[in-house]
């Protein structure tokens, strides 16, 4: 006879309104970090050009044609430059709700792994601040293709931020490219867990074009591109770790806890035991009135089929012959 299963509980039940403040937490940790971790100006124009001299070396110089092409055609420009400024705030979170409600089992350790990545790439920002392509000088021939056309949007000069709020904006944080990063994290977790054909073609193909978005607008070297897929590649190795660590922590959380709440709890003054029936508390004040206090009778009640008359006449009768 077979035996009845029931389905696996899960470790770690998810509710939206505790995932929602941990992700605010590390986009704030990071977008405070990256404003924080401004590199000295000559040294980022150093390194943007010692990465533009390795790719001509490497012949991987795909940057220069992709810009004239921007520049030399707004229909293909403008769309670039929208793309560059909000996909990334769209369709990142777009991807996490849809694992959120539709892969759960599987959300976890992607929100895990997203965010590792985040801040590896502040890391990156860190240890190398590097000036991207549009802010190098003009003789090295790259156009900002977003302050060409910064009419057409609701940016200005200075990268994908607002109009008159480039100081809210480190410009100098372009390696790693975690537009690239998260673009190709959309792209796996679509390709992986998508049904249908039409997200798995997306899967593979916002990727793709985050990566000519990216150096066709003079925001990145085709190694940045690089770098942002590496660094999501290291994030998804520690992501199992990193979960792990986490588990350790919340469970020595909670024994802590557990341990000091008895204490709290209100202390038992019978220590499990209880009185019998009729039983009173030694001490225990009675009423007088209590019919129970009461002397019992002297006879057994008379039979209640017996009328009141017999009875007496009966007790008269056994007076006399006790006499």
């Amino acid at each position: 006879m077979p035996h009845a299963t029931t389905a696996p509980v899960p470790r770690h039940r998810l509710r939206w309104w505790t995932e929602l403040p941990l992700l605010a937490l590390v986009y704030g940790a990071y977008s405070g970090g990256r404003l924080l971790v401004r590199g000295d100006v000559s040294t980022a124009v150093d390194h943007g050009l010692s990465i533009l001299n390795l790719e001509k070396a490497l012949f991987l110089n795909a940057e220069h044609p992709l810009n004239r092409l921007f520049t030399a055609h707004p229909s293909i420009g403008i769309p670039a430059d929208f793309a560059y400024a909000s996909l990334h705030y769209l369709v990142t979170p777009a991807v996490l709700i849809w694992m959120f409600r539709r892969h759960s089992a599987a959300y976890r350790r992607a929100r895990t792994w997203l965010m590792t990545s985040t801040m590896l790439g502040l890391i990156g920002f860190t240890l190398m601040p590097t000036c991207p392509p549009r802010l190098l000088a003009a003789g090295h021939g790259f156009v900002d293709t977003m302050a060409q056309y910064s009419s057409y949007g609701w940016w200005g000069t200075e990268a994908s931020a607002p109009r008159g709020m480039g100081g809210m904006t480190n410009q100098y944080a372009a390696m790693p490219s975690l537009h690239v990063g998260w673009a190709l994290w959309c792209g796996i977790l679509l390709w992986r867990h998508g049904r249908h054909p039409l997200l798995r073609a997306a899967g593979i193909a916002y990727p793709l074009i985050t990566v000519i978005v990216v150096m066709g607008t003079a925001n990145h070297y085709f190694l940045d591109a690089v770098a942002g897929a590496a660094v999501m590649g290291v994030g998804a190795l520690l992501a199992r770790p990193v979960l792990r660590l986490a588990d350790r922590v919340k469970d020595a959380v909670q024994a802590r806890f557990a341990q000091v709440s008895p204490a709290m709890k209100s202390p038992d003054v019978s220590a499990g035991c209880k009185t019998s029936a009729g039983e009173r508390i030694p001490g225990q004040r009675t009423s007088s009135a209590d019919p129970t206090d009461a002397a019992a009778p002297a006879g057994p009640p008379a039979p209640a089929d017996v009328p009141a008359s017999a009875g007496r006449a009966a007790g008269g009768d056994a007076a006399k012959a006790a006499r």
